[in-house]
């Protein structure tokens, strides 16, 4: 009698198989191409509307939306990823992975969380996690996320680790002017009036998943930058040194060398340059320069 032959892999074999997750994020992760491919991390973008021509975040930049602002005097429209769309960056991730992993915009900042979420019920293997914050802020997760997958923990445990470490995100910028925020009605005619006669420049920090004011500094905007960075270092002083964005509008060389300095006296093994992208540019204009990092300490 013969017996049939089963198509079976050795045991180490099976072991070091490991589950294949994918990165997830909107465009306003701001991270360039390269950064993207390094680290596997898939977009989706939102949608930028200069008037009546609309165009993909990415696709638009910075100087077409500050010109853009100098000759209308209005702010371009954003418009979050939708769930049809989410729909279709999910399916096609999920053709070559076995779970994704998304990481969104805070959902006190844009619906595009909401969005993302309500898609993912319609699945068993696409998670969703709110980051409560914004820019490379949700990069510093997407980076340790990728770290994980590495590791090869699986899904469920790197959304409980990511998740673990966003009340210690430490995500601010400083403007040079508050223009932005004004025809954004997130300031007030007076307060730019204030600003602009006495030359402050604001610290805008976010907290709970939200944008706010927190630090003035008046004068000189290179001053001002060095003075925003070496306070927040000392405000928050307890940071995973592993690395740490520098992410500006259109912050100059000379700029982005002092703050990479200062960073780089403080032990940061690894700063990460990035330029912001379309839709925070709508937001906050020109002139605005951020550090970003997660402040819990050596993490493993």
């Amino acid at each position: 009698m013969g017996y049939a032959t089963l198509n079976m892999q050795p045991l180490a074999t099976l072991k070091e198989q490991k589950m294949k997750i994918a990165i997830s994020a909107e465009s306003t992760i701001d991270l360039p191409v390269e950064l993207l491919n390094e680290f596997q991390i898939h977009t989706t973008p939102f949608t930028i509307l200069l008037g009546n021509e609309a165009k993909l975040d990415g696709e638009v930049t910075v100087p077409e939306i500050i010109s853009y602002v100098n000759e209308t005097g209005v702010l371009p429209k954003t418009s979050a990823v939708n769930e049809y769309q989410y729909k279709e960056h999910f399916d096609k991730l999920l053709e070559e992975h076995d779970a994704v992993i998304h990481f969104a915009l805070s959902s006190e900042i844009s619906v595009a969380c909401h969005n993302a979420k309500t898609c993912a019920k319609n699945y068993d293997n696409v998670y969703v996690i709110d980051t409560r914050t914004l820019s490379t802020g949700i990069a510093l997760l997407a980076l340790y996320a990728s770290k994980l997958i590495k590791q090869g923990l699986s899904a469920e445990e790197i959304v409980e680790k990511c998740e673990a470490r966003i009340p210690h995100l430490q995500v601010s910028f400083i403007l040079e002017r508050l223009d932005y925020l004004h025809k954004g009605g997130r300031c007030s005619a007076l307060s730019l009036f204030g600003a602009n006669l006495l030359k402050l420049r604001i610290q805008i920090l976010v907290k709970d998943g939200k944008m706010g004011p927190a630090n003035k500094y008046r004068g000189n905007m290179n001053r001002c930058i060095v003075s925003y960075v070496n306070d927040t270092l000392a405000t928050f002083n307890n940071p995973d040194l592993e690395q740490v964005f520098i992410t500006s509008t259109t912050a100059s060389e000379e700029q982005i060398e002092s703050v990479r300095a200062i960073l780089k006296e403080h032990g940061f093994k690894h700063i990460l340059v990035t330029n912001a992208g379309g839709t925070i540019t709508s937001h906050c204009g020109e002139n605005c320069l951020g550090i970003l990092y997660i402040n819990d300490g050596d993490h493993e």
